[in-house]
């Protein structure tokens, strides 16, 4: 894989498939956009998530669909793919080449305007960066957790998320900073519900609580994961009656860190539920329990 500090350079925006090749030669996973920047719709036999699972994912699931209809997930380098009769037709459509960050080593730091831009020239280490059509993007060599709304105007893409490809920037491309890796810490409540300090009297006698015990706690949260992981179909219910029994052993108590709280939400979006939707079966299952 060509290191991501030699991302292509001097090529047309106008032939995206011509782009997308050149991308995947230099071990970028790419995919097409359509209109408003956004991915192809899925076909048929995946809407809705009906084949249960998503290809390029890296984690068990049923589907073998090889069209571009996965969003972030269909980004590949693999130039068969690109070229395929079923890819073929899309690039006709393309308005634009997208490009996985994560998947080639990459973050992304996505500006929208010029107060994140000033912001981030005051605030974090110099790197590659790329002119967007309201601020800039900052490229950094590391993969992390994407985020969006960290700050005002600004969001996190990299693992799971997918980023416009708008030439290769000015610049030398410098590791991920930890001043980037710590925004996702103070602002979890982007990504998912925080747990809010879930306080309750302390256990009578005040005895020590037997899930702060860490190999009874990691080993629940690490059942849970694989209990979402290995979901063959109905994700949302999965997830929605996992994150109720953890709560139901380790919601009272306190125990639950927002480390814990966010692999859970990474296993649920690994299967195709949205931040969104994860925030409501995590509010859902909290209300049940009078949490």
């Amino acid at each position: 894989m060509t290191q991501p500090s030699t991302i292509v350079r001097g090529l047309d925006r106008g032939d995206h498939l011509r782009t997308a090749l050149a991308l995947a030669a230099a071990g970028v996973p790419v995919l097409p956009l359509r209109a408003g920047k956004v991915p192809f719709g899925n076909c048929p036999a995946c809407r809705d998530n009906a084949c249960g699972g998503r290809p390029n994912m890296k984690t068990p699931g049923p589907c073998c669909c090889s069209h571009v209809c996965h969003g972030w997930a269909a980004a590949t380098t693999d130039p068969a793919v690109l070229t395929s009769r079923r890819w073929a037709p899309i690039w006709g459509q393309a308005q634009a080449v997208a490009y996985h960050p994560g998947g080639a080593g990459l973050t992304v730091v996505d500006l929208d305007n010029a107060d994140a831009v000033t912001w981030a020239r005051q605030t974090l280490p110099a790197t590659r960066t790329v002119p967007t059509t309201r601020g800039e993007h900052w490229l950094y060599r590391g993969a992390m957790q994407s985020v969006n709304g960290v700050r005002p105007g600004v969001d996190i893409k990299s693992l799971m998320a997918y980023a416009r490809w708008l030439g290769p920037g000015t610049g030398t491309m410098t590791d991920l900073p930890e001043a980037v890796r710590a925004m996702t810490v103070k602002r979890p409540s982007t990504v998912r519900p925080a747990p809010h300090g879930i306080t309750v009297p302390a256990p009578v006698g005040g005895a020590e609580c037997r899930h702060r015990a860490p190999a009874f706690l990691d080993r629940g949260i690490a059942m849970a994961e694989q209990r979402i992981t290995d979901a063959p179909s109905a994700v949302h219910t999965t997830v929605y009656r996992t994150f109720l029994a953890v709560l139901s052993v380790h919601g009272r108590c306190g125990c639950l860190t927002d480390n814990h709280v966010a692999r859970l939400f990474s296993a649920a979006q690994a299967k195709g539920e949205s931040p969104r939707h994860c925030t409501d079966a995590w509010t859902n299952a909290r209300a049940t329990l009078g949490l």
